[in-house]
């Protein structure tokens, strides 16, 4: 690729989290414990969904994808982190940088369109209740999913080839804790107006591609809501919605933040990135299971059985 062969910085030094080396041992220990708890979190879902026959249905099926991805999500970014502070060598290679871009924009890509699919899941659940198993089959799901890992593909493909078109010359040092489109146009010698506006055009198609999905199906959701005018369903309709609600508006806030804008480094830019990059994935698990009775009532099911059997 033309970045391999004409640039002449082939590593990169990340800056990190904090320019204070005093801090290190503390968010090492801070960023540890939050990685493991994403670990446990979401693999906690995984097989929850998967063993316990109860959650055998399309919206936990997505539910149990969208664990998966933040998973594999965390795990492009944190450990990175972590061997960097116990060697105290920030350096990453071009090639290594390039191919951590490409992992960040395929499972966050992922993640955005397996949202817009969960609301639709939602619309279809609220709006047409009685052919909602027919109509979200699993032909149906696994259809989606492959839209959600397709169109992902196809989208971190672009934005990683066009990374590569820029070239390298110095400096190197990448304010940021892991390797991104902005951080790396900034320190580039080609010209990248360009470059830029497809960036922004590629990431923006996304982003209005989902919400006006995302937007569709909550306004038909709450029409049918409104129609029905019944305190029980409004109430169960309110609960079964507002985890999604929470999950979207922490993920694609700071993802619209930082991707729908030119290559211009903000001092926010490193703790709107711990958003969408370390905390929706902490705390997307935490919301699912403290809001959703089945969820919790399978984990403890799933803990009876496997882990405390009765004697």
């Amino acid at each position: 690729m033309k970045a391999f062969t004409n640039s002449t910085m082939m590593e990169f030094t990340l800056l990190g989290l904090s320019s204070f080396p005093r801090f290190d041992i503390a968010l090492f220990i801070i960023l540890f414990v939050i990685y493991i708890l994403i670990l446990t979190g979401n693999l906690t879902i995984i097989i929850t969904v998967h063993l316990e026959p109860s959650l055998h249905s399309a919206m936990y099926y997505f539910l149990s994808r969208l664990s998966f991805v933040d998973l594999c999500y965390a795990t492009v970014t944190l450990p990175k982190i972590l061997i960097d502070f116990l060697s105290n060598k920030n350096s990453i290679s071009l090639g290594t940088c390039i191919t951590q871009l490409f992992f960040l924009h395929f499972f966050a890509g992922t993640e955005s369109i397996l949202l817009t699919v969960m609301a639709y899941d939602r619309y279809v659940a609220i709006c047409n209740p009685l052919r909602y198993s027919s109509i979200m089959n699993k032909t149906v799901c696994y259809w989606l999913e492959a839209l959600c890992w397709g169109a992902s593909f196809l989208h971190s493909i672009i934005q990683t080839v066009l990374t590569c078109q820029l070239t390298f010359c110095g400096p190197n040092h990448i304010d940021h804790f892991f390797c991104d489109i902005h951080p790396l146009s900034v320190l580039a010698c080609s010209d990248i107006f360009i470059i830029e506006i497809v960036f922004i055009a590629n990431s923006g198609m996304i982003s209005l591609i989902c919400f006006v999905v995302l937007l569709a199906s909550y306004l038909g959701i709450i029409t049918t809501i409104l129609k029905r005018r019944s305190e029980e369903g409004l109430g169960k309709a309110f609960s079964t919605c507002a985890s999604h609600l929470i999950v979207v508006t922490l993920f694609f806030g700071p993802c619209v933040f930082i991707y729908l804008r030119p290559s211009v480094s903000y001092t926010a830019d490193k703790m709107v990135s711990v958003f969408y990059t370390m905390l929706t994935p902490l705390l997307n698990p935490i919301i699912y299971t403290l809001r959703n009775q089945d969820v919790k009532i399978a984990i403890k099911t799933l803990l009876a059985k496997k882990i405390f059997p009765a004697k």
